[in-house]
């Protein structure tokens, strides 16, 4: 994976994403050496909010789960069982 400070990936951007959309690479964009985004394709964009969506899906199911078998459960219980005061 190719890594480019965010002025090269500026002043290149026309060849970063050419490899990008036509050869799949996956490019970090970084700033003082720390991570600010990526690019990469199209395809891969798709597969990474289709792996979001059954993520959501296995929450909510989770979620419906647990309230059949406890019911509601306050506030107060849950903020305590967090250590959020």
């Amino acid at each position: 994976m190719a890594r480019l400070s965010t002025s090269q990936a500026r002043s290149q951007f026309a060849d970063v994403l050419e490899r990008v959309a036509f050869k799949g690479e996956r490019v970090v964009i970084e700033r003082r050496g720390k991570v600010l985004g990526a690019f990469v394709s199209a395809e891969d964009l798709a597969v990474l909010e289709q792996i979001r969506a059954l993520e959501d899906e296995t929450d909510t199911a989770a979620v419906r789960g647990a309230r059949r078998e406890k019911g509601r459960i306050p506030w107060e219980t849950i903020k305590r069982d967090l250590g959020i005061r």
